[in-house]
């Protein structure tokens, strides 16, 4: 006998949060929901482990919520109190949590407060919304703290649910002293989630700070979309121009289309990369730690909107200051970098990404991991294209053996592109690079930094009246520190390869092309040797002298 294909229906769900259930399009759970939704009902403490884009956030979601509104429904009426918390190790991670439980909790909205502290705002223009004591409440270790010492939130008495989602990076982004410390304010009997997309050394710390007799959930499934759904790709660049040359017949000539996030190892190459398309007349945005959490969240939602189809950004690894390691141990006291927050690669929910382009290579398994799972996601299509140097290959290899494992088949498919088809576009290249100078990368950074500020600060409260406006506000405007050739603007169709002809889609000049003349009838005089020159008669040269 066939077992009965799992379902939400069947969970034992309020029938609130099926009918939320079912308006996001989720059909049937994810294998991660499938297993931990029944245990987290039970009350069982979870260890989860899952990859990336595979519906952590719904498994914590759907039962934290279930608890709540069970709580509310008891006979004895309790009093209104914090039950929840969420812990996330950035911003951008809160507000997407946030989005998400406000999603699933839409038909029962009245019975469910939600709180997101993780912003920047000050601690006293948060009080309020603490004091009204919501539901749920969202936010980073430090912020979570920092209001538990002011006296804004209590939890001793009344918190029967935490959950870490992005566990693994927790600790990681400095948080560790603030979690040991956090936890001194909550009740000694709690049920708590534990949320990660790998196990590492900071994930069994926090299981041995957090959990009591879990039940681990480490589902035995790829790390990534099997080949139907993600294409994986290598291409060998021999030098730093090549893979400039090569990103630039791509995107250029529509090879790759779609949206797309190209990666790359440091923020300056972030805007190496933004002023060398700019070049082109291809616009792009950078995801930069730099900038303000309200540019960084905005400039995500346009994307995902389909505003623009281009985002520059880094691993979260390579956002922070170096940390002091001794002993294969963090410096204790360590605190996160302020760029800590916007890695690209972890946990930020890029909505229909085409394409994910390693321009700098990954620098772990790990990282290509991330990377890669922002295309993909929920059963729809992605590619991903890894640009390899010749000092690259142990590394390609390194990440193939983790991909594989017991398979034998080739995990990174080699890209099939002849480099010598482009060539003829070289000397556009070369042209763009030498453009884009130190001193231009460094305008373009501190330019950026100061506009987004100007809007994030001062248009803040006028977008908050005027929310239409604020797609407007675009993130992708040309920077113009470099030397911007007009020439460089479109492709003729020159120097198109043939073999590309057919699918390249080039931005080709919008000028009219003239038409040829018409050819001449038979009989019909040569404009130009009908053409009858009079000699004019030579002024006097007296008058013309006097003149």
């Amino acid at each position: 006998m066939e077992e009965a294909e799992a379902s939400f229906a069947h969970m034992g769900l309020d029938a609130r949060l099926l009918q939320a259930v079912a308006e996001l399009g989720w059909a049937k759970p994810t294998a991660v929901q499938e297993a931990a939704i029944p245990l987290a009902l039970e009350g069982k403490d979870l260890l989860c482990r899952a990859k990336t884009g595979s519906g952590k956030t719904g498994a914590f979601a759907l039962p934290l919520l279930q608890r709540i509104l069970s709580a509310k429904a008891a006979p004895s009426v309790s009093a209104q109190a914090v039950r929840a918390l969420v812990l996330v190790p950035t911003r951008e991670l809160g507000r997407q949590a946030v989005r998400m439980l406000r999603q699933l909790a839409s038909h029962c909205a009245r019975h469910v407060r939600l709180a997101d502290v993780s912003g920047s705002d000050d601690l006293s223009a948060q009080r309020p919304i603490l004091m009204e004591k919501p539901d749920v409440v969202v936010g980073t270790p430090s912020r979570i703290l920092a209001h538990l010492q002011a006296h804004n939130l209590c939890l001793q008495d009344s918190l029967e649910l935490l959950v870490l989602d992005e566990a693994d990076l927790l600790f990681s982004f400095g948080f560790e002293d603030d979690l040991k410390r956090l936890l001194c304010h909550l009740p000694k009997i709690y049920q708590t989630f534990l949320m990660s997309a790998t196990f590492n050394e900071d994930v069994q710390a926090l299981k041995e700070l957090v959990l009591h007799n879990p039940v681990t959930l480490k589902l035995q499934e790829s790390q990534l979309p099997d080949s139907s759904q993600l294409s994986q790709y290598q291409i060998r660049c021999e030098t730093e121009e090549d893979k400039f040359l090569l990103l630039y017949a791509l995107l250029k000539l529509s090879l790759v289309r779609g949206k797309v996030i190209l990666f790359v190892s440091a923020i300056d190459r972030c805007y190496r990369l933004k002023l060398f398309l700019e070049q082109f007349s291809i616009p792009a945005c950078v995801l930069n730690s730099e900038l303000p959490v309200q540019s960084r969240c905005h400039i995500i939602t346009q994307f995902n909107k389909g505003f623009y189809d281009y985002i520059v950004a880094t691993d979260e690894q390579h956002l922070a200051e170096p940390e002091v390691v001794r002993q294969g141990k963090r410096k204790k006291g360590t605190k996160a970098a302020k760029g800590k927050e916007s890695g690209a690669a972890r946990g930020i929910d890029f909505e229909n990404v085409s394409a994910v382009i390693n321009f700098d290579f990954p620098p772990s398994v790990e990282s290509y991991i991330h990377r890669a799972g922002r295309t993909a996601r929920a059963n729809n299509p992605g590619t991903v294209l890894t640009f390899v140097s010749c000092s690259e290959s142990a590394q390609l290899a390194t990440i193939e053996a983790a991909l594989v494992g017991d398979s034998s088949a080739i995990t990174l498919q080699p890209y099939q592109f002849q480099m010598e088809e482009i060539e003829g576009l070289r000397y556009r290249c070369r042209d763009a690079m030498r453009s884009v100078t130190k001193q231009a990368i460094k305008e373009a950074r501190l330019r950026e930094i100061k506009e987004e500020l100007l809007n994030s600060e001062k248009l803040k409260t006028y977008f908050e009246d005027n929310p239409r406006d604020l797609n407007l506000l675009r993130h992708d405007q040309p920077l113009h520190p470099a030397i911007i050739k007009p020439h460089l603007r479109n492709v003729p169709e020159y120097l198109v390869p043939s073999s590309l002809q057919a699918v390249a889609r080039p931005l080709i000049s919008k000028r009219k092309r003239r038409k040829p003349l018409p050819p001449r009838t038979k009989g019909q005089q040569n404009p130009l040797r009908s053409f009858k020159y009079t000699k004019q008669k030579s002024q006097n040269p007296a008058k013309r002298k006097k003149t």
